[in-house]
């Protein structure tokens, strides 16, 4: 049996302007990852492997919830929207949000513009993004037993729109909808990745947690 669990790492530094001042976790973050860990502990803790990127904040999440990383993977990073969102201004004249609520209509625009090819200049591109993440997921569900992998919510975005075979709006939208510290299950049967849940949250369900379910 392969199973693959996928957490999104928690609150990061929403006010920050750049990928370096995004890169931790708020004070909410290490509490939303500490009680992912708790639950976790309380549930089905084994895990044959546990892995991470290399960004801080995915680091730091895995720590908070009380494992150690027994291996990080550069193919787990997100994608860098801060240069995206620069590429978009420049390119095309079309300036970051200032509210959430305007985010959620801008996002599908930048990765559109990206998914085509018309974000020149930026560090990575769709194709290589997608081969990258696609690539690292066919590793891992060659691997029997159980895989932890601490990452963010592009990346998630990606591999939902791989197993579900979804367009890249339909992929945005789920990126859109993924809390900071969800969980999402996967499983290798009979050949193929099949998804058996998504944005998981349950160490928040409690109504005194209702503030800690973020997207941003």
């Amino acid at each position: 049996m392969t199973e693959i669990i996928l957490v999104r790492h928690g609150q990061a530094n929403s006010n920050a302007t750049d990928e370096a001042g995004y890169d931790r976790l708020s004070d909410l973050g290490h509490l939303q990852a500490g009680w992912l860990g708790e639950w976790m502990a309380a549930t089905d803790p084994h895990f044959d492997r546990v892995v991470t990127g290399t960004l801080t904040r995915q680091r730091q999440t895995v720590s908070a919830m009380g494992y150690a990383a027994t291996g990080e993977d550069a193919r787990l990073n997100e994608l860098t929207y801060f240069d995206l969102a620069h590429a978009m201004e420049a390119q095309h004249g079309i300036a970051a949000p200032d509210t959430a609520h305007d985010f959620a209509r801008y996002l599908p625009d930048v990765i559109g513009h990206w998914a085509e090819d018309r974000l020149a200049g930026v560090p990575e591109t769709f194709g290589s993004f997608h081969a990258r993440i696609i690539a690292l997921i066919d590793e891992v569900a060659a691997q029997h037993g159980r895989s932890l992998l601490v990452t963010s919510g592009g990346v998630i975005g990606m591999v939902m729109r791989h197993v579900l075979n979804l367009d890249t709006a339909a992929m945005t939208q789920m990126m859109l909808r993924t809390h900071n510290s969800s969980v999402h299950r996967l499983r290798h049967v009979h050949g193929q990745l099949v998804l058996d849940s998504f944005n998981a949250t349950p160490h928040l369900d409690a109504a005194d947690r209702a503030h800690a379910r973020t997207f941003i």
